[in-house]
């Protein structure tokens, strides 16, 4: 295991990115459970164990020949934004909502969207590590560490239909794909930035089954067991007129279906360094309709 201080000396942001711990699920086969508000008394935020493991995140503004999003699961776009307060609903449905929409078809080459669910989230700076990203009721989450995808083979399933609603527009979709759409709020990232792994560097095997409570549902997402052949990706002091679009959920095989993400420490920031805040918003895509 690589120590600390070895870990910060080969940590860089000149030689194509950093070392960082990464935290892993260490499956013990059960289903994981975590809470997305305050547990019944007796059971854990979350029922798993993790291991935070040493990983090199590579400076995506530096890597050359990284492909499309369909290929790897992410892409970064410059696409500044209209809405000047990100936690008003109103505007953001005016207006952000708009613009999603735009960017999410022109990152797919997609033929309809719709915006489902967006969550702005403000790291508290009093959490010593970052977890599952929830802290008590009514706060805004903070940082999501641990390493997983929003959605599974079933829950980015049922999202189609819990999205379109009516039945005989569902069943016109021949394919579609769930992304998220990430853009930093008010400063550039240097706190708790995301990392996004190369999805051409994750096998199914690595995907572990977990289930996420809220308060009136349950939902399905994949954690992820470590793998030294997984590749991460970051993209450096990240700012609000940029976005990473990454790959969800796509019912198509031969493309990126999944892109396992987290948050992660980055070594050495400078004193003072502001907590991220970030707005993520999903989206879903019809990529083809079923001819009639």
């Amino acid at each position: 295991m690589t120590s600390i201080l070895e870990e910060r000396r080969h940590a860089t942001t000149g030689h194509g990115g950093v070392v960082a711990r990464l935290s892993y699920v260490l499956p013990d086969g059960t289903t994981p459970v975590s809470y997305a508000y305050p547990p019944p008394d007796g059971h854990p935020w979350e029922s798993a164990r993790f291991e935070d493991v040493p990983m090199h995140i590579a400076d995506a503004r530096r890597a050359a020949g990284l492909p499309s999003l369909h290929e790897c699961g992410f892409a970064l776009f410059d696409a500044p934004s209209a809405v000047r307060d990100f936690e008003d609903p109103a505007e953001l449905r005016a207006r952000y909502e708009p613009e999603l929409v735009e960017l999410a078809l022109a990152a797919t080459q997609g033929r309809a969207a719709w915006v489902f669910d967006h969550l702005v989230r403000k790291r508290d700076p009093a959490q010593p590590t970052l977890s599952f990203g929830r802290t008590v009721r009514g706060s805004a989450p903070t940082a999501n560490g641990r390493v997983h995808n929003d959605y599974t083979e079933a829950s980015g399933q049922r999202r189609l239909r819990l999205v379109l609603a009516d039945e005989a527009l569902a069943g016109a979709v021949a394919r579609y794909c769930i992304v998220n759409v990430w853009r930093p709020l008010a400063h550039p990232v240097l706190d708790a930035p995301l990392a996004v792994c190369d999805a051409r560097s994750v096998t199914p095997g690595d995907a572990v089954v977990g289930e996420v409570r809220y308060p009136r549902r349950r939902g399905e997402i994949y954690l992820y067991r470590h793998a030294a052949r997984h590749r991460w990706y970051y993209y450096p002091g990240m700012r609000p007129h940029e976005t990473l679009v990454f790959k969800q959920y796509d019912s198509a095989e031969g493309v990126a279906r999944y892109t396992p993400h987290a948050a992660f420490e980055l070594p050495d920031i400078p004193p003072g360094t502001p907590p991220r805040q970030s707005i993520e918003a999903r989206i879903l895509v019809v990529m083809e309709w079923r001819q009639p």
